[in-house]
């Protein structure tokens, strides 16, 4: 970068150094397995917990490292760094794992979280369903109590995790007639009788990450399977849905780095009219605009992720980071992808990975319409 980043500690780049090795090591190699088999192999997960690198933020009387998010962020960096596409780290380690954490009971906390910090037990969360994808007031899973169980009944799509998870935070309305002051978070165990697992979605980009439609026709869970309060689910989902909203923008902004760097590096090799492609004046010039937009996104994402390790980030400033970065990304990829010509439609590519795998940046996690309405309503 032009700048100096002083958001990290030694510590932090210490586990940027780990989790690079990791990546070079266990995962780009594996890419090409994980693609053709839609999921990434469950050795990898638990080599990862072996290392560390899954729930840095965990207390260590959980199974954690007892790190910040600082750390989680190195390791969302630099696997949008690598191009290693479908791992599921971050949406079990920094999304799914924290709510665990910050709801559950101690017996909850205990049963497991120690074990999704080691990788023998991988996360995911059904909040998507056919007729609800960003509106999550709009949901129709149920999970009415009969005595001291719930009955789940219902629906959701687009899990990521969803074929390879052991636990499933289930997002249902305990009481339908309240709307979203019904709603509540399940924890829903795979082998739940009348759990099942749909077919592995074929998605445009990010072959190996296991996404996948979930049911659930009549499951039976106690009543302790409850994460927090009955019926504050929805607002459990706004608190933490800031902290999902910023890794998507770090992955973003790392992303954005590494393309234009990986441009820059093949128009100096690429010859075309007999001179380098980056000698022509079009290049450069459009190679510096891309420049000027990292380095914003950079910024903003740096200075937001500053404000989320004192814990400070708020609903309105994460949709303002997601936003611009998924955006400015998008924008970016598209313009450098078109100086690779007839290479640029080629998957043996980076840019070309990246441009599908990325899309997604716009949708998932609430979608750019959905942070636009609420910043708006800060205005």
């Amino acid at each position: 970068m032009t700048f100096p980043r002083s958001v990290f500690r030694e510590d932090h780049e210490m586990l940027r150094d780990t989790i690079r090795r990791f990546l070079e090591r266990e995962c780009k190699p594996r890419q090409a397995q994980w693609d053709q088999e839609g999921r990434v192999d469950r050795e990898t997960w638990l080599k990862a917990g072996r290392e560390g690198l899954l729930c840095t933020t965990l207390d260590p009387e959980w199974g954690g490292a007892g790190g910040d998010f600082g750390h989680a962020a190195v390791i969302v960096e630099e696997i949008a760094r690598s191009g290693v596409s479908g791992l599921g780290f971050g949406l079990h380690s920094d999304v799914v794992a924290p709510y665990i954490a910050r709801l559950g009971t101690p017996e909850q906390k205990q049963k497991w979280l120690p074990r999704c910090a080691t990788g023998e037990v991988m996360l995911a969360i059904a909040m998507s369903e056919p007729g609800a994808g960003s509106d999550l007031k709009a949901i129709r899973t149920t999970a009415l109590r009969e005595g001291n169980e719930y009955v789940i009944n219902g629906a959701k799509t687009f899990i990521s995790n969803g074929l390879n998870c052991d636990l499933v935070i289930v997002v249902a309305k305990t009481e339908p007639e309240l709307g979203a002051k019904g709603v509540s978070l399940i924890l829903v165990e795979a082998d739940r009788p009348g759990f099942r697992k749909g077919r592995k979605l074929d998605k445009m980009g990010q072959e190996a990450a296991d996404t996948a439609e979930l049911f659930f026709d009549e499951v039976r869970v106690p009543v302790s399977n409850v994460l927090g309060e009955e019926n504050k689910g929805f607002a459990y989902l706004m608190q933490e849905l800031a902290q999902e909203r910023l890794v998507i923008a770090l992955g973003a902004a790392a992303k954005m780095e590494a393309m234009l760097a990986e441009t820059v590096r093949y128009t100096k090799e690429r010859v075309v009219f007999g001179k380098p492609l980056f000698d022509f004046q079009n290049t450069r010039f459009k190679l510096a605009e891309i420049k000027v937009r990292t380095t914003a996104v950079r910024m903003m994402v740096d200075q937001y992720l500053s404000e989320h390790l004192k814990r400070k980030l708020t609903v309105e400033e994460a949709a303002i980071a997601k936003l611009f970065s998924t955006e400015e990304l998008s924008k970016a990829l598209d313009e450098l992808l078109q100086l690779y010509g007839g290479y640029g439609y080629m998957m043996e590519y980076p840019i070309t990975r990246a441009y599908v795998d990325t899309r997604v940046y716009r949708i998932y996690g609430g979608t750019s319409e959905v942070m636009k309405e609420l910043i708006a309503r800060k205005l």
